[in-house]
């Protein structure tokens, strides 16, 4: 009897272990994936983001409905980066919770943008995002993007 209370006590264990190392792979993944797609903006490159999308993705950006990724790419995001000479991230901090297959995200951040145009001023912004990303088939992607800035504020 003392053997089988051992034996479930150390499969119970194991089966915990197994859980655990599946949920810090479950955050770096999504991780990756957030992070891939705030390099290709910096980069300008937004050619292999809708890898990071499932097609019903849906994003709002400070205080509008964009829809889905694809709309928001060919009507929004990719027209702005021909005005763009640079796009930067700074102080990009993350969060990443993980509940089954969906995974809860938030960012801060600022970020910086010069234009092609030297007549316009560089914009200066503060930023925050939160995202819902969904593991379907077993990859992460985008299930909800929001995203919303305001200019910095000096200190007082």
């Amino acid at each position: 009897m003392k053997a089988r209370s051992i034996f479930a006590g150390l499969t119970f264990a194991a089966v915990l272990a197994t859980a655990a190392q599946a949920q810090v792979t479950d955050v770096q993944q999504v991780r990756s994936v957030v992070t891939a797609y705030k390099d290709a903006i910096t980069r300008m490159d937004v050619s292999q983001t809708p890898a990071l999308f499932w097609p019903d993705s849906e994003i709002f950006e400070n205080g509008g409905v964009e829809g889905s990724f694809a709309y928001y790419l060919e009507h929004h995001l990719g027209p702005e980066f021909d005005d763009l000479a640079g796009f930067e991230f700074r102080n990009h901090q993350m969060t990443v919770e993980v509940d089954g297959d969906t995974a809860f995200v938030s960012e801060t951040y600022t970020y910086h943008i010069t234009f092609k145009d030297a007549g316009r001023a560089p914009i200066e912004r503060r930023g925050v995002a939160t995202s819902v990303l969904r593991k379907r088939d077993d990859q992460w992607r985008f299930d909800v993007y929001h995203s919303s800035a305001r200019p910095i504020r000096p200190a007082a």
